[in-house]
């Protein structure tokens, strides 16, 4: 028997939830089924908040740091659930995922070096490069039987002495994509003969679906060490993004001091006490029960979500993700622009959905659904995309 629920459904209005309360002002709309961006509708666990709630009851909440049973209790977590044995020293902090490859960018290329991504891709990755003088170069991702592919050849080509990074989504946002030991060592072969920097986006790393197994790219051989830096946290995990709170694990030294200059320079070291403090209670024997009881309910919700389109709306194409609760339907069957099927979404079918193009080249004619929410939504959201696509008929 399930020791925690995952079919409530709790009302987040009200609450500056992104999610919800920013629906009219981005979408036009305040009454739409939100399936956009990438939180969680799963309530926070309750052991996280009673240790929230134990630290809140002293009257003080002053500075504070991260003393040595914190990175020990990171080291642990991914020894147990990647295999993946490292050092305490090798932890620095960063204020949200993205923040942090910003700050690894900044440490490894200058103003006007390149940095590849793989698209389609999560679109921040873009403004992070563009936005900070640095020249984004596409190596797309291939789609070979239906699934997705790094393409080598094309990464090859397009490596100059002016390429000095990889941002890489492993697990891959959006499509889901758990890259194996092979393509990530073929990845690690060419950027380290290009000496090209690898920094990894590894934020959906516990939200995989077995037979699958996440393999963290600094894990994979001493050269992917020595290039790597690896990006993770517990906040796609379990719900807990608000408190802003994510860690990187860099093996090379001489990296690791250079990240650390960054995270210094702009003063970003310091953290939040509930941040710290939310990230040690998942971290935990109870983090692990209630993960393994999540994991089970995602995918139940995936199964249903892909055999529903699979037989009532078989023109949609869509492929199990191998990891993250994001689904990626193609729409191309419908012939529909971008303008049209983004108002079908909205004004048709009543969903917020992420539109494919925002991920880059590859993704027109695609759109991103999250189903990280009650199995009541799900079926609301698809029996509404069924009949409005059968309205357009």
């Amino acid at each position: 028997m399930s020791k925690y629920s995952f079919d409530k459904t709790t009302n987040r209005k009200g609450t500056n939830s992104v999610k919800y309360d920013l629906l009219e002002k981005l979408y036009g709309k305040e009454n739409l089924i939100p399936m956009w961006v990438a939180d969680m509708d799963f309530d926070t666990p309750s052991f996280i908040f009673e240790a929230i709630a134990k630290r809140a009851q002293h009257p003080i909440l002053g500075y504070t740091f991260r003393d040595e049973s914190y990175n020990l209790n990171i080291v642990e977590w991914l020894q147990k659930r990647h295999q993946w044995k490292i050092e305490p020293t090798q932890i620095s902090f960063t204020p949200g995922v993205v923040p942090g490859l910003l700050m690894a960018m900044e440490a490894v290329s200058n103003i006007g070096d390149e940095i590849i991504v793989q698209t389609p891709v999560y679109f921040p990755f873009f403004t992070t490069i563009k936005k900070n003088g640095r020249i984004m170069l596409n190596n797309d991702l291939k789609k070979v039987n239906g699934n997705y592919r790094m393409d080598f050849d094309n990464l090859k080509s397009i490596i100059t002495p002016k390429t000095k990074a990889i941002i890489i989504s492993n697990p891959h946002n959006p499509v889901g994509r758990v890259w194996t030991l092979q393509e990530l060592n073929e990845l690690v072969d060419i950027c380290y003969d290009n000496d090209i920097k690898i920094i990894s986006d590894e934020i959906h790393s516990d939200i995989v679906f077995a037979p699958n197994k996440h393999i963290p790219i600094s894990s994979v051989s001493d050269k992917a060490a020595e290039i790597s830096m690896v990006f993770m946290a517990p906040s796609k995990t379990f719900n807990i993004a608000g408190l802003s709170t994510s860690f990187v694990v860099i093996e090379n030294k001489a990296l690791f001091v250079k990240y650390e200059q960054r995270l210094d320079a702009l003063h970003l070291w310091q953290g939040n006490i509930f941040g710290n403090v939310a990230t040690q209670a998942a971290y935990s024997a109870q983090g692990t029960e209630w993960l393994g009881e999540m994991l089970t309910y995602l995918e139940e919700n995936i199964d249903y979500a892909i055999g529903y389109i699979n037989d009532r709306i078989p023109q949609i194409s869509v492929h199990k993700p191998e990891a993250t609760y994001l689904l990626w339907f193609d729409m191309k069957e419908y012939g529909m622009s971008h303008k049209e099927l983004t108002d079908f979404f909205i004004n048709d079918v009543g969903i917020a959905i992420n539109q494919g193009r925002i991920f880059g080249s590859g993704g027109d004619g695609y759109v991103r659904l999250n189903v990280a929410t009650s199995r009541e939504i799900v079926m609301q959201a698809l029996n509404q995309l069924e009949k409005a696509i059968k309205s357009r008929k």
